[in-house]
């Protein structure tokens, strides 16, 4: 049974950084291009960024560039998005994601195979 289970969301103040984590299980990880994405209230779920099955290459979206970062831990079967100076606009519940597509798909969340529940993050002004 995979398993995708998300940890580390909360409160932050604007301008600060938390470290969100996705445990998978039941899949071979490495075969897995990982993304995350985010819905806020009343929006429609987008993607946040992804990183590649094998080669550990990254894509983020325009608005996360830079300030957030995605990393992949295959000895822990991990993957962990960083985020760092955080803005409101950040507040959402974070989702992630496994697809057996490339990288190059992974912008498009029909793509994806399995997801986790979420977590919520909340940034105050």
């Amino acid at each position: 049974q995979v398993r995708l289970v998300e940890s580390g969301g909360g409160l932050v103040q604007a301008g600060g950084s938390l470290r969100l984590s996705c445990a998978a299980s039941g899949v071979t990880f490495s075969t897995y291009t990982m993304g995350w994405f985010r819905q806020a209230p009343g929006k429609r779920r987008e993607f946040v960024g992804a990183v590649d099955r094998g080669r550990a290459f990254t894509k983020y979206a325009d608005s996360v560039k830079g300030r957030f970062t995605i990393l992949r831990d295959k000895a822990k079967n991990t993957v962990v998005l960083l985020m760092d100076s955080l803005k409101p606009e950040d507040t959402a519940v974070y989702y992630c994601a496994a697809s057996r597509n490339g990288l190059e798909d992974s912008d498009y969340q029909e793509r994806y195979d399995y997801w986790g529940q979420g977590t919520q993050v909340t940034v105050s002004s």
